[in-house]
């Protein structure tokens, strides 16, 4: 019994202390500087932890998901950390939801975002020439479209960000929507896919019947903010990962606005341009270079 009870109270203690230690861990990863506004609207904030080593740090954007209707740039430290360890410095954006402003507003908020970075970079020891992006879904569609298009900055503006490039490194991406267009997804997927409020909303419409009735109206958005149709073969390096369910027509709301086609048209695409692209599906399609996000942003990010 006394050994028992030994041992119990050696295992407590263990918990005990690699729990403090993840604790502690946690309370490192605080933000060094939260909340930084980065634009006119309160949803225009970011978050950035700074790395520490020589020199100017790289840097990994991450752009959250939630259709442009929910989601929030928290982050975990097993989210930030790996980059961290690699002398990677790391931010993640809040921007306006379409039930606030629709289109172009969380699209553009995000390329403002990056810009305003840039502004701070000798403050932040930000490399600017190293800044890639990452985010899932809407936060996928949103870092591909800066990713492919042409540069934002406006040397003439009065206003000292938007004079900054928008241009990135790479991007490394999940379940991302390269195309938002009703017209062409609908084709790609079948009808369940404009199910999902994420197509309607994206220009204020209620209901995809009413996105659908005023198609006209809204077309010019949805080319625009479709990725797939500003993919060009200057563009930089993109990795994309998707779910491995292939079903057609896809079965659901949700199956269809995160279904591997999307990669699929986008890689098919990219190669026909010849722009570096990588598409992870599992059993489906493979990087001969890359078996991760991690792996490729890394490498881009550290590159020599």
């Amino acid at each position: 019994m006394k050994l028992a009870s030994l041992l119990m109270t050696t295992a407590l203690i263990t918990v005990s202390t690699l729990t403090a230690a993840a604790q502690d861990k946690a309370v490192k990863l605080v933000p060094t500087h939260a909340n930084v506004s980065y634009g006119s609207h309160s949803a225009n904030v970011i978050d950035i932890w700074i790395a520490k080593g020589e020199g100017p740090r790289p840097l990994l954007v991450y752009i959250h998901g939630g259709g442009w209707i929910g989601g929030t740039k928290n982050r975990s430290p097993a989210q930030v950390q790996p980059f961290l360890d690699k002398g990677v410095s790391y931010a993640a954006v809040e921007y306006r939801l379409t039930g606030v402003a629709s289109l172009p507003a969380p699209v553009h908020d995000a390329a403002r975002a990056i810009q305003f970075i840039r502004s701070k970079a000798k403050e932040w020891n930000i490399k600017p020439d190293r800044i890639a992006l990452t985010g899932g879904s809407a936060g996928a569609c949103t870092s591909m479209w800066i990713l492919c298009h042409d540069d934002l900055a406006d040397s003439k503006s009065d206003d000292p960000v938007l004079r900054q490039s928008s241009r990135v490194t790479a991007a490394a991406v999940a379940g991302g929507q390269t195309s938002i267009d009703p017209r062409v997804i609908e084709g790609w997927l079948g009808p369940n896919v404009l199910k999902h409020n994420m197509i309607n909303k994206a220009v204020g419409e209620a209901t995809i019947a009413g996105a659908l009735k005023n198609y006209e109206k809204h077309r010019e958005l949805y080319v625009e903010f479709s990725p797939y149709n500003h993919l060009t073969k200057d563009d930089p390096p993109l990795l994309m990962t998707y779910g491995n369910d292939m079903t057609l027509p896809s079965k659901s709301a949700g199956h269809g606005i995160h279904h591997p086609v999307y990669g699929i048209k986008m890689k098919e695409k990219a190669d026909r341009v010849k722009s570096e692209c990588h598409l992870l599906i599992k059993g489906v399609s493979k990087s001969e270079k890359y078996a991760t996000a991690n792996e490729f942003l890394l490498d881009k990010l550290l590159a020599q």
